[in-house]
């Protein structure tokens, strides 16, 4: 992927740490290749509204966009109404029953210990991930108050009172989820690149 930027970009990522100022170019880039296939412009005309740690977006008209990336991979969705998008990979380790106790156990008040398994509270996580990214809301803030429900395929915020559909991808080594109204016709343009940040 040729690195495409506009100056306030490089601007931008010159006032980042070296890690950081790569991924935010990187996902920048692919962003901005995609879209333009999409919209048949230049990469560096599509008006993306992109700053570090805030979600990306386009004009009014121009439909909407979520990416999301882990230490191999970004995925990309575009739709016309709002959409939520996380990947991670599907071997990622990490304390899973520590994780659900501290985050999602509440949601889960049926299950036992051992039949919460890593894979269980991956996808979780994943789906909740992409309804806060749907939201455009706060992971700090937000995750204790999302419900997740495996067999409705719903995602609940309490306080907000908002109510989302999700879907799962398994994709090679990655989980995919999209987070969306239910009310959406769902014909979303997905873009998975493997890319070692």
């Amino acid at each position: 992927m040729q690195d495409v930027a506009t100056l306030e970009e490089i601007k931008t990522a010159k006032n980042l740490t070296n890690s950081r100022s790569k991924i935010f170019l990187e996902t920048r880039a692919y962003l901005r290749q995609s879209l333009s296939t999409l919209f048949n412009l230049d990469p560096l005309e599509i008006p993306i509204n992109a700053h570090p740690g805030e979600p990306p977006s386009l004009p009014s008209g121009m439909g909407n966009i979520s990416l999301s990336h882990c230490k191999d991979a970004i995925t990309i969705v575009w739709h016309k109404s709002k959409i939520g998008i996380d990947i991670e990979r599907t071997d990622r380790e990490f304390n899973h029953i520590k994780f659900a106790k501290k985050y999602f156990f509440h949601t889960n008040k049926s299950n036992h210990n051992n039949y919460l398994t890593r894979n269980m509270i991956l996808n979780q996580w994943c789906s909740v991930e992409a309804a806060i990214k749907w939201d455009h809301g706060k992971l700090a803030k937000d995750i204790n108050h999302w419900q997740f429900f495996e067999k409705s395929k719903k995602l609940i915020h309490n306080k907000k009172n908002i109510n989302l559909s999700y879907s799962q991808i398994n994709f090679h080594n990655w989980t995919i989820v999209l987070a969306y109204e239910e009310k959406t016709s769902f014909n979303p343009e997905i873009i998975c690149c493997s890319k070692n940040f």
